[in-house]
């Protein structure tokens, strides 16, 4: 039976159960990650190129990471187009359900990016 227990950091645990002490147990550090999501610059910039062209619009309209789809007139045919296009400029697949998580500028160059780095691994 459980008697008693002692935490004496987030990282160590003390025990006595029925009258025995147990040594404390400590755990190990978790495995710290960098996660980078931002594509690079000259991603967004060729992605936004695409997007003007893919859906005709004025020269004199600003495309951004921000800029959705959806704000620049795009309907669901224009996105399929969109992603088509991409595909092809940057010599990649994009599977359907990543291709429905789409709807911004910056969420194409994202997934650009990581579908070359998943590609040259």
């Amino acid at each position: 039976m459980f008697e008693q227990g002692r935490i004496s950091s987030v990282n160590s645990v003390s025990l006595s159960i029925n009258g025995k002490s147990f040594p404390s147990l400590r755990m190990r550090s978790a495995p710290r990650f960098r996660v980078s999501c931002a594509a690079k610059p000259e991603t967004v910039d060729k992605v936004c190129q695409i997007v003007k062209k893919q859906l005709a619009l004025p020269a004199d309209t600003t495309v951004t990471g921000e800029s959705k789809f959806a704000a620049l007139g795009a309907d669901s045919l224009d996105t399929v187009e969109i992603v088509m296009g991409l595909e092809e400029e940057f010599g990649i697949s994009v599977e359907e359900e990543s291709a429905q998580t789409i709807s911004t500028v910056q969420d194409a160059a994202d997934l650009i990016e990581k579908l070359i780095e998943t590609k040259s691994a």
